[in-house]
């Protein structure tokens, strides 16, 4: 008796030389026909061809890591980041929705307030606190409002071996100076983009192969590495782990002084707790979120080798 499945999907990904983007190339190849479009052939800002880059590609499902990501920089180009952050995910919505796919989009830890220390549901009041979150929970109302089949994942602390992060940030200036200070007052889970790239092939395999796609549980879902950590202990450990592989650093990891986010003011207010509950995700999707840590070190061990 021979089995039928159904032929492989066309799978558009935005943003392919970002963190996300750059490991989504890898992660979903094995499931489809992979079209990546970098800001060249997929420009969010530009409304008319954004969706003409979409029509053209005619995907069965979207994956949209692309976003305006300066963080402070938005606090003075609000109208740029909406664009990109707000309105481009409503367009990939439509899109999605006029042939019946599958959009994936990814949000963020800063939609909510970062009061209190418990970590938050999908439940929970959103309450932006910079121009960076208030547009990013934009574009989830304006994917809500399209009415498409679309499973948005808000996530935190992002990291990846190709483009430039905390991480990264935190070798070079171990390498440099002879003194750290890192703020110790923000918590969260920093999450590899490899991870996200890997629990997002996973959610895109399951749609495809679902039975009935109408009954797929599309929603928003938290997706973070396990644990959590301050800024301070996250430099704390990147350094630890540089220095047991060998690397020659300048300061001692275990000197980082720890100061207060009053201490480092910067434009764009931060959340002081990004933690995420992730069990929504972890039950719906039969996925195991592994330790930040252990992300962390094979990040490591990519950008030390």
């Amino acid at each position: 008796m021979q089995h039928k499945y159904p032929p492989v999907p066309t799978i558009l990904v935005t943003g392919s030389n970002g963190q996300v983007g750059f490991e989504l190339r890898r992660s979903l190849a094995p499931l489809g026909r992979v079209v990546a479009l970098d800001r060249a052939g997929c420009d969010l800002a530009n409304p008319d061809a954004l969706r003409q880059a979409v029509r053209d590609v005619r995907p069965d499902i979207i994956v949209n890591p692309a976003a305006y990501t300066a963080v402070d920089k938005a606090e003075t180009e609000a109208e740029v980041a909406f664009a990109i952050n707000g309105v481009a995910p409503g367009i990939l919505a439509e899109e999605a929705r006029a042939v019946g796919g599958l959009l994936v989009h990814y949000s963020t830890d800063y939609v909510y307030a970062g009061t209190g220390d418990s970590p938050y549901v999908e439940t929970d009041a959103v309450s932006p606190l910079s121009v960076y979150g208030k547009s990013k929970f934009a574009g989830e109302q304006a994917i809500a409002e399209a009415g498409a089949q679309a499973i948005v994942l808000r996530t935190c602390w992002v990291a990846g071996a190709h483009g430039g992060n905390f991480a990264k940030t935190m070798l070079k200036l171990g390498r440099e100076r002879e003194s750290l200070r890192v703020i110790a007052d923000q918590f969260g889970a920093p999450t590899t983009a490899s991870l996200i790239a890997d629990v997002t092939a996973h959610i895109v395999d399951r749609h495809w192969l679902h039975g009935d796609r109408e009954a797929f549980p599309v929603g928003t879902y938290h997706l973070a590495a396990s644990g959590e950590t301050s800024w301070h202990g996250y430099a704390t450990e990147v350094l630890r782990y540089a220095a047991a592989k060998g690397v020659a650093l300048k300061v001692d990891p275990e000197a980082i002084e720890a100061i207060p986010a009053t201490a480092y003011p910067l434009p764009a207010p931060r959340p002081a707790n990004s933690r995420l509950n992730t069990s929504k995700l972890r039950s719906t999707f039969d996925i195991h979120l592994p330790d930040w840590q252990q992300g962390m070190h094979h990040l490591l061990d990519q950008v030390l080798s």
